[in-house]
């Protein structure tokens, strides 16, 4: 048996003691296999997969996640948050995160109760406790389970199992809320997410970017890809037409990160 089997039989287990959940349903790849394992382990009548309807998340994300759920036969249950309305969220500090997701999960510990429900779960693995997750604090705080690092997951294991279960997530690339492409102390407003959430769609249909961020440094849009695509994003033609795409959202310079793509690059600049 291998290891990530002997992993997937825990997690199982571990849900079953659980009882009844809501699950922290985004959509992506952790939340997505977590809904699918809790349904697995429970039934859909002992799981509601809620999820946020947030100006931080992109429409098309928010579509995808909808429709793998009603595939998967969960109950499901859209709450509208309103994080821009809370100026320790809005004003960008560092632990932005936190304040979020305390909102996100009280929410949910309320939805829980009324429900009938026993537990929070949300889909953290092991590879995020090695960043800068204060939301995980929050979460935490609010006596939300995270079932995948308690069962030992990485996401590594993640992929491979929602493979063997035919999820489409099982190779996703990376996603993160919208908010994440500002700097921090950079003020957060719905017109600037809405800028980064068209800029990002335009490269990714228009441009064929899997992995993609726009990282919004007021008029300048930093580029983070895969180092695989930075030779094609320079060839002559591509470039003029992806600098006056950019430029047609409101952008003034174009910059193309050559680092490449890096989940949490707005961390860096935080003291370890």
């Amino acid at each position: 048996m291998d290891e990530p089997e002997i992993k997937r039989q825990r997690l199982i287990a571990l849900l079953e003691t659980l009882g009844s959940l809501v699950v922290a349903y985004s959509g992506g790849v952790d939340s997505a296999y977590l809904l699918a394992a809790s349904l697995r382990a429970l039934g859909p009548e002992r799981v509601l997969a809620v999820t946020a309807d947030s100006p931080t998340y992109s429409a098309i994300e928010r579509e995808e996640a909808l429709a793998l759920a009603q595939q998967l036969g969960a109950r499901q249950r859209i709450i509208a948050t309103a994080e821009l309305d809370d100026p320790h969220f809005a004003d960008n500090p560092p632990e932005r995160c936190y304040y979020c997701k305390r909102h996100l999960f009280q929410e949910l510990t309320v939805i829980a109760r009324e429900n009938g429900l026993d537990h929070v779960v949300y889909g953290a693995t092991l590879d995020d406790l090695g960043d800068y997750r204060p939301g995980m604090h929050a979460a935490q705080e609010c006596g939300a389970r995270a079932p995948l690092i308690e069962a030992q997951l990485t996401k590594a294991d993640v992929r491979a199992l929602s493979r063997q279960l035919d999820l489409p997530t099982w190779d996703k690339p990376a996603q993160a809320c919208l908010a994440s492409r500002f700097p921090y102390h950079t003020p957060i407003t719905a017109k600037a997410l809405g800028q980064v959430e068209r800029a990002e769609a335009l490269l990714r249909r228009e441009f064929g970017l899997r992995q993609v961020r726009v990282r919004h440094h007021d008029t300048i849009a930093r580029l983070e890809v895969e180092l695989s695509d930075l030779p094609r994003l320079l060839d002559e033609e591509i470039r003029q037409c992806l600098v006056a795409a950019l430029k047609a959202l409101g952008y003034t310079y174009i910059a193309l990160d050559l680092e490449g793509f890096r989940s949490g690059s707005m961390n860096e600049v935080l003291s370890p």
